[in-house]
């Protein structure tokens, strides 16, 4: 990985740009006092360490000795982006049976990769390609127990995330005898290394399970040892390499330890290091070919981690709210320092990250494109943009599929699919396949990562998939010849509550065409291209959002019972979008928009809202004019507002963690500080009473 240069002068800048010459923030204190402590068990307070590209959450021991006690909290995963398996397709299924013709009024069949009702070949195509490929757990690294040992064993507990060193220090009990681990993960290998030191001289397990290709779990099978292997590649005193087999692939896993041990196979895809000294220090690394890497030591390894997390926290933006004298302050800096951790070892990697992360599987372990604006763009504005180009490249790799699935639709250019995994490949899907709103992330994102680092070099990487998002975006909207506008259609909206064939015009979808259909035309200019003028009358004539007679904004042209359907008043509340993560634009009345605000706060079904829609009120309050909502959106008391102890924003018993909600609160804290395009104010999202003296450095605006 590399690091985030910026210099110290840089920072006086933004701190004077951003809270009035305050003196620089102590980024160490600022740190240290947010790193979790846990001293008892809880399934929901387990802990991280990685990298963007991998990621071994671990229990109280600092290791995974009991996974099946967090098996339905925050599970102890051991993830890579690279790490995927698909089951055997005896019947030769194919994505093309998956497909099936739509009319939306625009002149043509649509073929769409959907789900089937009707059992038959069409249905079990749909069903192979949503669960294959999958994402694997690489493995399981805990101590050696004995069997019957209880968690409840586990007693003395002081544990804490280091965040500023990026290690995990855990100190325990266990039958009487004393325990100290550390933990880490080296910042640009897939490896882990630990130093433990005990009298009881505990093996260390190495377990591999089968995948279960199940929705939403651990994906540990471990009752289906004969259909894999786990071999013994080479041994010597002090390294073993480790061959896992599962169907059609395979990958390897090197150990290194210093200190006496041995290293026995004990069952089937179960081995133990067994230490003969009171310390041992161990590294294990996950590849996806045969190890041709030279030996790292743990020391090195912590060594590289340290100053890897150090120079994370110098170089990054930062904000303190330890001046302030509002109560939620301190609860909402423990959010926001936890959150960029999170981000930074769970969404950072070479592939769009999925809405769990690296720590267990949701929706098969793939990842969404309609989330990766709420995982990735509060990187371009705190400072850490080379973390979301690292993503944004994978685009590249999609564009022929998504160019495959614009043509069969009959669209120009390219059309983003919104659930799949590194090949690209399209989960068939009855809503996913229906979004639009992914589409314009990509220009979107790319614009930040230009705001970050104005350069052809930018410019010239992704202007083409720029101009070819665009090209489909263009393409999609429908001419209305009798009224003379442009209309959006046949499309599920980010209120997913809504159908496909019924809604017109959804307000979120109007505003975010217009945004990114002029950003678009900015780059043809910034590349030296005329603007297309095709594309200028589309913008001229993009329809403005609907509304009713009491000056509230529909969640579609065609959603006229909006304040009376249950069906319009739950799930994402995408109205607000339209003004908040995008600038006011001519479609929009802002005395409707803050009407519609005020109308979703007090009368909203705010159960069923998901952990990024608290972030886009706030971003639409403040855009408003209202930071006391925008405070209040943040650090609402809902269920999907949650945070636990390790800074994971909690959903319901299936997703007990939710990254796009983490991403979210970067994003709105970004903008409440330092504003917005033509936004003069200061913390310009908070109340101006004296009780929040945000200060902030390094944070860049949003559009």
């Amino acid at each position: 990985m590399k690091t985030f240069a910026v210099s110290i002068a840089a920072l006086f800048i933004w701190t004077a740009c951003g809270d009035g010459n305050q003196p620089i923030i102590d980024r160490e204190a600022l740190v240290e006092r947010n790193s979790p402590v846990v001293t008892a068990f809880d399934s929901l307070a387990s802990l991280s360490v990685g990298n963007g590209e991998f990621a071994y959450t671990v229990d109280i021991t600092g290791l995974q000795t009991f996974p099946d006690n967090y098996k339905k909290g925050v599970p102890l995963g051991t993830q890579s982006q690279w790490g995927w398996h698909s089951f055997a397709n005896p019947d030769r299924l194919t994505s093309e049976e998956t497909l099936k013709e739509y009319d939306f009024g625009r002149g043509k069949k649509e073929l769409y990769a959907t789900q089937f009702k009707e059992e038959g070949r069409q249905q079990d195509a749909a069903n192979w390609f949503r669960v294959n490929p999958h994402r694997l757990h690489l493995g399981i690294v805990g101590f050696d127990v004995e069997e019957g040992t209880d968690i409840e064993q586990v007693t003395d507990v002081h544990q804490k995330l280091c965040l500023w060193d990026g290690k995990i220090e855990s100190r325990f009990k266990l039958n009487g005898e004393d325990y100290q681990v550390e933990t880490v993960c080296h910042p640009s290998n897939d490896m882990i290394a630990a130093n433990i030191t005990s009298k009881a001289h505990t093996g260390i397990c190495f377990r591999f399970p089968y995948p279960t290709g199940a929705h939403c779990d651990d994906a540990c099978n471990w009752e289906a040892v004969d259909k894999h292997t786990t071999t013994i590649v080479t041994q010597n005193e002090s390294s073993a390499v480790l061959k896992h087999t599962l169907d059609s692939i395979e990958y390897f896993v090197t150990l290194y330890w210093e200190g006496k041990a041995t290293f026995n196979e004990k069952a089937k895809h179960y081995f133990v290091l067994t230490p003969m000294d009171d310390h041992l220090a161990f590294a294990c690394a996950f590849t996806s070919t045969a190890p041709s890497m030279q030996p790292v030591t743990v020391a090195q390894t912590q060594e590289e981690a340290k100053n890897y997390w150090n120079s994370f926290w110098k170089e990054g933006a930062a904000v303190d709210f330890s001046a302030c004298t509002d109560p939620r302050a301190k609860e909402l800096e423990r959010r926001v320092v936890l959150s960029q951790y999170l981000l930074a070892i769970q969404s950072a990697g070479t592939t769009p990250p999925q809405e769990t992360g690296l720590t267990y599987n949701s929706w098969f372990g793939k990842f969404h494109l309609e989330m990766i604006w709420w995982h990735e763009a509060q990187f371009a504005l705190w400072n850490r943009s080379n973390l979301l180009d690292r993503t944004l490249g994978w685009y590249e790799k999609a564009e022929p599929i998504a160019r495959q699935i614009a043509q069969r639709q009959g669209f120009d250019g390219v059309r983003w699919m919104k659930m799949t995994d590194p090949s690209g490949t399209e989960a068939p899907s009855k809503v996913g396949s229906f979004l639009i709103w992914q589409q314009p992330h990509l220009i979107y994102l790319a614009e930040l990562l230009y705001r970050a680092d104005p350069t052809k070099e930018v410019l010239e990487k992704y202007n083409r998939l720029v101009q070819e998002t665009a090209e489909f975006m263009y393409s999609f909207a429908t001419y209305d010849e009798l009224e003379g506008r442009y209309i959006l259609k046949g499309a599920i909206p980010a209120q997913e509550t809504l159908r496909a064939a019924e809604t017109v015009n959804p307000p979120f979808e109007l505003s975010y065409w217009h945004f990114a259909m002029q950003t678009a035309q900015q780059w043809r200019e910034r590349m030296g291209q005329q603007r297309s003028l095709e594309w200028d009358e589309m913008i001229d004539k993009l329809s403005p959002l609907a509304s009713n007679n009491e000056g509230l904004y529909l969640a579609a042209e065609t959603a006229i019972d909006t304040y009376k359907d249950i069906r319009y008043t739950s799930d994402h509340m995408a109205v607000l979008g339209a003004v908040g993560i995008l600038p006011m634009n001519k479609l929009i009345r802002e005395d409707y928009m803050k009407n519609t605000l005020h109308w979703i706060w007090d009368n909203w079904n705010w159960g069923k809202t998901w952990g990024w829609d608290y972030p886009m009120t706030a971003m639409n309050a403040a855009r408003l004019g209202e930071p006391e909502k925008a405070v209040g959106a943040l650090l609402m008391d809902k269920r999907t507002n949650t945070y636990l102890p390790n800074g994971h924003n909690y959903q319901d018993g299936r997703l007990r963690i939710y990254l796009p909600g983490n991403g979210g609160l970067l994003t709105a804290i970004a903008m409440m500080c330092a504003g917005w395009d033509g936004c003069t104010e200061t913390n310009p999202g908070f109340p101006k009473d004296g009780t929040w003296n945000v200060r902030w450095e390094g944070l860049k605006p949003l559009p």
